[in-house]
Order: structure tokens, then sequence, then C-alpha cells
């Protein structure tokens, strides 16, 4: 299959978080035209089980959409970050607790119609009290839920946050593989 070709490209805005590029590309039938990008850092997005094998979902506010969200935890891999490193940190600065055990179970691009955005994902697990404080952490509220309870989340709509939909949807899938 032909690819485009990236003609020129100029950062138009750089943010705390994200970078804005403009890319101005080559179709394979030669037409130009122009790519929005969203340079974002990867991620770890986490599928976390307490003793009572609960799913810890997270229930916070999200500015861009104006709205709560239940969630998985997640959050950036700092530059130059182990991504198992980043799951201790984040869970540790999220949940309040420390996964003594981390265990990769597969990986996402989060929309790659316009970001470079990866997440790795991660099931955690053997979970012991251990709080980090952060930034923008104090509204998190835990949400224990049941495994089983997960699947009607999803389809009723209590649960609409990609990667956690992706990533549980995953997790079920293993969890039934025995993998």
């Amino acid at each position: 299959m032909a690819e485009t070709k990236t003609v020129s490209s100029e950062t138009i805005f750089t943010g705390r978080a994200v970078k804005l590029r403009v890319d101005t590309v080559q179709t394979p039938s030669g037409r130009r035209t122009t790519r929005e990008v969203v340079e974002h850092a990867d991620c770890v997005a986490i599928v976390a089980l307490d003793a009572n094998q609960n799913v810890i979902l997270e229930r916070q506010f999200r500015e861009a959409i104006g709205k709560e969200l239940l969630e998985i935890p997640a959050g950036g891999i700092d530059p130059g970050e182990d991504p198992v490193a980043a799951v201790k940190r984040e869970m540790q600065e999220e949940t309040g607790f420390l996964p003594q055990r981390v265990k990769r179970i597969g990986g996402f691009y989060s929309t790659p119609g316009y970001t470079t955005e990866y997440l790795y994902l991660y099931l955690a697990t053997d979970l012991v009290p251990s709080p980090l404080e952060a930034e923008d952490t104090e509204s998190i509220r835990l949400v224990p839920t049941p495994l089983s309870e997960i699947p009607n989340m999803i389809a009723s709509g209590a649960i609409c946050d990609a990667k956690s939909i992706a990533g549980l949807l995953a997790y079920i899938y293993l969890k039934k593989e025995h993998v």
C-alpha cells in the first residue's frame, strides 16, 4: 500500500503536555494536503486489581469534555523513565497503592488519526498502600468495581473512555484465554 510523503513540517504550538505541528504531505495520487498532528509523550494505562479482585477505577473530571469519567489509572511516561517505573509512580500518585506485581498485557495508539501518543497496557496486582503526592490528583475518587460488572458498564456507557474500554476488554479477553 502506498503511503503519504511528508513534504514539510512546522511546529505551531508547544505547551506543557503537547506540541502541535502541521505537516504538508503528498498523497500517493500526487495531491498535496495538510495534516495536523498532536505530539504527545507515550503513556501507561493500568488495569489494577485489589485483593478482592475488584478493578480499581477512577472517577475524575475531564476539562476537555466538561464532565466526570470512570477510567482506569493512566499517565505519562517521564523522559528516560521505564514504563514499569511509570506504572508504579502513577499508581502511587493516583490511587495511593504500589503494585508488587506488574505485567505488560498489550498496548495501543490512543488516536492515531491525529496524535503520536502510544499507551503501554499493564496489569497491576498485589497492591500495598503507598501514597505519593502529585499535582492534579486530589479530585480523583477510587471506585473499586467487580470485574463481572465491567462489560455491562462499558455497554451502558458508564465507562466511555477509550483507553479504559480497550484496556479492560483486553484484560477480560486475556483472562478468559488464561494468558
